[in-house]
């Protein structure tokens, strides 16, 4: 089982440097915000054994896998140890526990529509149709209990799979704040 670690306890590592740092958030999430010295690998295109190769002589050190609250970073912590890496830390409370906690963050100069929004946005909209919908036919009614149903597995289970289809949407794949390796220039402004 990986470990933890919370930011408080993360954070003198994080002022040293020297430490691999890895965001398993959406694109579109990380070029929104992201912990100074992440490197961002999505967790739908996660690729333990080439991340690990990468890091060359820093293999055998941990590494620290950060996301938005801590579900999809253990669920990466997970991917890690069962292609056989064991030396894999899941930063507690993501990045929101990061801001929180004063540490530093990049920020895109990008205005975007964070993906928790558009998943709402997305939700609203399904319901409100379905809803409307069910006065012409009583069968669209399958729709609102659909969302509800998803949103209700989204909150007990940590995994959203609107948010995960709205990952693919073109407008949040096709993003030109950072560089594509990751990594963001200054504290404050990425470009």
């Amino acid at each position: 089982m990986s470990s933890k670690i919370s930011v408080q306890e993360f954070a003198p590592l994080s002022r040293k440097g020297g430490f691999d740092l890895i965001d398993v958030r959406s694109l579109m999430e990380f070029y929104e915000v992201h912990a100074v010295g992440a490197l961002s690998a999505p967790l739908d295109t996660l690729n333990p054994k080439a991340i690990m190769e990468s890091r060359g002589a820093k293999a055998s050190e941990p590494l620290y896998i950060i996301c938005r609250s801590g579900g999809r970073s253990a669920q990466a912590c997970q991917m890690f140890e069962k292609a056989g890496y064991s030396n894999v830390v899941n930063v507690e409370g993501g990045t929101a526990a990061w801001e929180q906690a004063g540490l530093p963050v990049n920020r895109g100069q990008k205005k975007m529509i964070s993906l928790e929004r558009q998943v709402r946005i997305c939700a609203g909209l399904l319901t409100l149709i379905g809803s409307l919908l069910a006065f012409w036919n009583i069968l669209f009614l399958v729709v609102p209990a659909f969302i509800g149903a998803g949103l209700t597995f989204a909150g007990l289970s940590n995994t959203c799979g609107m948010g995960m289809l709205l990952t693919k949407a073109p407008w949040n794949r096709s993003l030109n704040t950072c560089s594509t390796g990751g990594g963001c220039c200054s504290q404050g402004q990425c470009g």
